[in-house]
């Protein structure tokens, strides 16, 4: 019942932001009142647009005619049909909607930079930013009449460009082309994506018709929740008003979710080819990482530096960053997210980086490297390192077809359990430690060895725990090796020369059918190699 009540206020609460929203400006806005004009209108007070007839007839004139020429197929169209066809096998007749999401606001007026929901990205195939508000609906068919032979028929709902003879192209500074640039015309979705498109206005009827309770003869709906305000509360009124439950609907689409994840765990070739390109372009952008740790080194801000140059690669080759940057020098290494990158960049210090580019596509890279600031480990330093990097390896001979995922984890952490052992710092042994019931190497290395990486970093993070945690590795999974350890300068429980230091080396792994391949494997890895890469950047920049 509590349930229901939440489910209703809910609803409320999103009927009131779709009439807010949905108010339109009057020129004459400008003239009121202040008093009575309503504070959804007053962002518009410092545009002094012109609204004349002269004027709308003036811009609306004098542009070359739009391009009329097709649009090329995308590689991904076949894929994403694909894995339609699989999510429709998993929820025969009933109505699925999978919004793409809008755009989050930063600051008052401005937004974010616009980045669609990753299940409605996998399922279109669409990356970039060209589909803010945007939802599929994937409508039952007939048996064998749906797409690709499926059980339902996709549309894609969208809110297509405006022509130039329209108030919108110039007045709409959300959707207007002079605002935000051109935007794809519903032809031009539909020939890239071969994808059958509707315009936006369409959206409610598609949603809520015969939909209602199934015992009444009515259509499930089952909908990606709080992706889009606007899409919860149609779904939710709808339901509201054909008396279905709400408490049960919810868990319904919690099982989408579940399922649009667990759609992921395997990679097709396609998705494999754009993280290949997304680990090539994040190498480069640690080598830009080590061209600039010599101006890093002193400043007030150096690890502001280091991600700067990151930043600068990921928009170059990609769409953006995969996540926030790790810039973490000295002591800021034991910070597992340190993503404020506001420290300095000391000698004798290493720097640990945890960055990846995303690609336009979205798919992401995620490596690490602990690099020495002044190009050499000390002899302590790289002691821990080659521990680490021995974690690393030992997770590598695990992560094969038939091994389970968690034991890619149990291998790295026991050569870390061992090792700390021998070097003094565990209160017990080491078979202690890794008994359920000990975990004292866990001060040192908190967090999980691996994650599934993708369209997100942490990919396929909804998919139940016995096809993610316990589940049997398989070719075609691609995810993170990552062990570190971490002693922080005030951990008083180890000798001093450990403490003010954090190791973390991460490499993105394919599994292969007779075992697996180091994606990022040209990023060197073993502390001479890290140090000769270094030494050979920085002369090739001396010289150049």
């Amino acid at each position: 019942m509590e349930a229901t009540i939440a489910a209703i206020q809910r609803t409320k609460e999103m009927n009131t932001f779709m009439s807010a929203s949905s108010q339109h400006v009057s020129p004459s806005a400008a003239s009121q009142d202040s008093a009575e004009q309503p504070l959804e209108q007053r962002v518009d007070n410092r545009s002094q647009r012109p609204d004349t007839e002269a004027f709308r007839e003036f811009m609306a004139s004098g542009w070359a005619a739009p391009e009329t020429t097709g649009t090329p197929r995308s590689e991904v169209a076949e894929y994403a049909a694909a894995r339609r066809a699989k999510l429709s096998r998993l929820f025969p007749g009933e109505r699925l909607v999978i919004p793409a999401g809008a755009p989050k606001v930063r600051s008052n007026d401005t937004d974010y930079r616009f980045r669609p929901h990753s299940a409605f990205a996998h399922v279109t195939g669409m990356g970039v930013d060209h589909e803010p508000e945007a939802v599929l609906v994937m409508e039952p068919a007939e048996d064998g009449e749906g797409d690709n032979g499926s059980g339902h028929v996709a549309t894609l709902y969208f809110h297509p460009m405006a022509g130039r003879d329209s108030d919108e192209f110039y007045a709409d500074a959300k959707n207007g082309e002079f605002w935000v640039g051109p935007r794809p015309t519903l032809r031009q979705l539909r020939e890239e994506f071969d994808l059958p498109t509707e315009d936006l206005s369409g959206l409610e009827d598609a949603i809520t018709v015969n939909a209602g309770n199934t015992a009444l003869g009515g259509m499930s709906i089952r909908l990606v929740r709080d992706v889009d305000l606007n899409m919860d509360a149609l779904v939710d009124t709808s339901r509201l008003n054909t008396g279905v439950d709400l408490e049960q609907s919810d868990a319904k689409d919690a099982k989408l979710t579940e399922a649009l994840s667990e759609l992921r765990l395997i990679k097709d070739d396609y998705e494999i080819g754009q993280l290949r390109h997304a680990v090539d372009a994040t190498i480069r952008g640690f080598e830009d990482i080590v061209s600039v740790l010599p101006r890093a080194i002193g400043g007030e801000r150096g690890e502001r530096v280091v991600e700067g140059a990151f930043f600068s690669r990921a928009r170059l080759e990609g769409n953006d960053l995969g996540y926030d940057t790790i810039a973490a020098s000295g002591n800021n290494a034991t910070v597992l997210h340190w993503i404020r990158n506001n420290g300095s960049v000391k000698p004798g210090e290493m720097i640990l980086v945890d960055a990846g580019v995303e690609a336009e596509s979205l798919y992401t890279a995620d490596l690490t490297r602990t690099l020495p600031v002044d190009g050499s480990y000390t002899e302590v330093q790289r002691k821990v390192y080659q521990a680490v990097l021995d974690a690393a390896d030992a997770a590598f001979e695990t992560a094969v077809p038939g091994n389970r995922f968690r034991d890619v984890h149990a291998a790295a952490m026991r050569v870390l359990a061992l090792r700390l052992e021998e070097w003094g710092l565990l209160p017990v042994s080491a078979d202690v430690s890794l008994s359920e019931a000990g975990q004292h190497h866990r001060r040192w290395m908190p967090h999980g060895t691996s994650h599934h990486l993708g369209l997100d970093v942490h990919d396929c993070a909804q998919a139940k725990r016995e096809l993610y945690l316990d589940a049997v590795i398989e070719p075609g999974m691609v995810f993170t090796i990552e062990p570190g350890l971490y002693f922080k300068a005030e951990d008083l429980s180890i000798p001093e020369e450990y403490r003010g230091m954090g190791v973390r080396i991460e490499d993105d792994v394919l599994i292969t059918e007779n075992g697996n391949e180091n994606l990022s494997e040209a990023l060197p890895r073993s502390p001479e190699d890290v140090e000769t890469w270094i030494q050979g950047i920085w002369s090739r920049s001396t010289t150049a």
